[in-house]
């Protein structure tokens, strides 16, 4: 378990006190390492943080478990006086301010979009075991429900359904069918755009849900709402979750899915290695890593040698990743001549050459551009593994 941790979180931390913490000093009891990421900046996290440190001590005070968990901090701050006044209040180790690589790998791992984030994992494997920890907190002040794994989704959702025109069917209805889990609010334009879900207001879910022609959580069911935002990580909305007939995740693109695809064709929309960069699906872009390859392609079709060219060593990646249950951790892109390419291209300042291949990071501002005349599975074999190595240097966006 120590080694993995050093290699995750390097040898030393450092606390409130300005004074170093080793890292094989966490314990060797230790189980569950809860990942917090925040800004001291940030109103959000200063609210938070003042729970947790709440949640964190009767923890440390009183639960059975005490010596299975550990939670890091992990900044986005600019300013390391505002930093370590933050850090003050807290009663667990941080990274170190300079550490910023260590960081911006940390959140493209966990796939972090937003903050404050708390995300639970395994300590000795790494792997999410609850990618939702701000509710964790709020639902589960006194630590019962430790280590707050993953359930399956018929334990979560088990209970009365509803129907719009009042009745309620049991979730037992939804055994050996594909599910989709559609987290939403009547507030949220884009869900009004798309589909509908969970509010703020019992009178508006009532308005709201007369729209929409399927199921949903009851509006006071407010546990079990929440345990299935825990269960799913949920960080932003509206997001649709596909489920397969057994209750295991297919996607969580089910919006930007069914946008590109609007007659379902491709349902139940499994994930496809490499994507043609659109409108609508590029917002993933900002969820990690991203290989794009540009080429010199305006109509449909034309994209198809590109993909091609790069589709088996997506494939083995994806494999790779599936085998250890881990996020795969580099999504495939190729982009063509239009406006979406154009303003990429602008935004993240590249060449206008065509072929181009890049990665892009974009929560760390980072690009990386192979451009060379031509590009071969090799050309791109070698950049993915030097990338995932980290043995490329990474130019500004």
């Amino acid at each position: 378990m120590s080694e993995f941790l050093v290699n995750l979180l390097g040898e030393r931390l450092v606390n409130g006190e300005k004074a170093e913490v080793d890292v094989h000093s966490l314990g060797s009891k230790l189980s569950l390492l809860g990942l917090y990421f925040g800004c001291s900046l940030n109103g959000p996290c200063k609210q938070f943080n003042a729970s947790l440190c709440e949640f964190y001590s009767k923890f440390k005070k009183s639960s059975e478990h005490k010596d299975k968990l550990e939670i890091v901090f992990i900044s986005s701050d600019q300013d390391q006086k505002q930093w370590q006044d933050f850090l003050q209040e807290m009663q667990w180790p941080a990274l170190p301010f300079k550490d910023r690589h260590k960081k911006m790998k940390l959140w493209n791992k966990y796939k972090v979009t937003s903050i404050p984030s708390l995300v639970f994992i395994d300590a000795a494997t790494g792997k999410v075991v609850c990618r939702n920890g701000l509710l964790v907190v709020r639902d589960d002040p006194k630590g019962l429900e430790f280590p707050w794994g993953p359930k399956p989704f018929v334990e979560v959702v088990a209970g009365p359904l509803l129907r719009n025109n009042r009745q309620t069917t049991d979730s037992g209805a939804l055994e050996g069918s594909y599910v989709g889990v559609y987290f939403s609010a009547h507030w949220c334009p884009p869900c009004r755009r798309h589909f509908k879900h969970t509010m703020k207001i019992e009178t508006s879910f009532t308005q709201y849900f007369s729209e929409m022609p399927w199921l949903a959580v009851p509006y006071t069911d407010e546990a079990r709402r929440s345990r299935l935002n825990r269960l799913y990580g949920i960080q932003g909305i509206p997001t649709l979750i596909l489920l397969d007939t057994e209750g295991h995740m297919i996607t969580r693109q089910g919006r930007v899915e069914i946008l590109n695809d609007p007659d379902c064709g491709l349902f139940p929309w499994h994930p496809r290695p490499v994507l043609e960069l659109s409108e609508s699906n590029a917002v993933q872009l900002h969820e990690g890593p991203c290989l794009v390859l540009f080429v010199d392609a305006e109509e449909e079709g034309e994209l198809e040698p590109a993909k091609e060219l790069i589709q088996p060593i997506a494939e083995k990646i994806m494999a790779k990743y599936k085998a250890k249950e881990e996020e795969t951790p580099l999504l495939f892109f190729v982009a063509g001549e239009d406006d979406m390419s154009d303003s990429l291209r602008d935004y993240t300042n590249l060449p206008e050459a065509a072929p181009l291949l890049t990665i892009l990071d974009m929560s760390a501002r980072a690009k990386y551009v192979k451009d060379v005349e031509e590009i071969t599975p090799a050309v791109v074999e070698q950049f993915v593994s030097d990338f995932l190595a980290e043995k490329l240097k990474p130019e500004p966006i």
